[in-house]
């Protein structure tokens, strides 16, 4: 199974026996193409998982997208 690198966007081939390069969050695994990528995804950690969905609600929402409650 392919997977996306979040941080440099490569295609990364998703092997259990590759626990070195991947990284769980939030109930979610994440894989790497590298242990560089793996560093820097663990230390924005959450600065990548916001990016992440405010991707994916700018894709789902019709208009502009809001931010907080209404």
């Amino acid at each position: 199974m392919a997977e996306i690198d979040p941080v440099c966007g490569k295609s990364v081939d998703a092997l259990d026996d590759e626990e070195e390069l991947s990284f769980q969050y939030k109930k979610r695994r994440y894989f790497f193409c590298s242990e560089r990528c793996r560093r820097a995804f663990e230390q924005n950690v959450e600065r990548e998982r916001l990016q992440e969905l405010a991707q994916a609600g700018a894709l789902l929402s019709n208009g502009r997208v809001r931010w907080g409650v209404a």
